[in-house]
């Protein structure tokens, strides 16, 4: 009997102490989302990178789900010392929440924007951040 209200109480302290995580998590996935993503080019010719701003604008915008999206090249005369230099194109997609996000990662016009574009990449780096209401 005292080893099963003991075990009781360790899974009681075990659920009540995680809660506060379960119940944020269920917040934040109403919470709209920023995906920002920053592509650095293999090709950092002005080329190459309007053709990387095509294909977003080809295969990325329009999403359900999507509330805003632009993309664009650096701005090379930002070049204060907290400026970050080496990226080449900066996409910007806002979601309702992360179910849109989630279910964009997995749409066939991303996947296609990834499969005809990845070769160009040197390095990318993805943001995902809810926002505050």
């Amino acid at each position: 009997m005292l080893k099963n209200t003991l075990v009781g109480a360790v899974l009681a302290v075990m659920v009540l102490g995680a809660w506060p995580r379960y119940a944020q998590a269920a917040d934040q996935a109403d919470r709209k989302l920023a995906h920002d993503v920053y592509f650095t080019l293999k090709d950092s010719s002005d080329a190459a990178k309007a053709k990387l701003v095509a294909a977003c604008k080809k295969y990325l915008n329009d999403h359900p789900g999507t509330l805003w999206f632009g993309v664009g090249t650096r701005g090379k005369e930002f070049d204060r010392p907290v400026n970050d230099q080496e990226y080449d194109v900066s996409l910007h997609v806002g979601f309702q929440n992360k179910d849109a996000h989630d279910k964009y990662q997995k749409a066939e016009r991303h996947l296609k924007f990834i499969e005809e574009n990845k070769e160009s990449w040197k390095k990318v780096r993805v943001f995902d951040s809810y926002l505050e209401p």
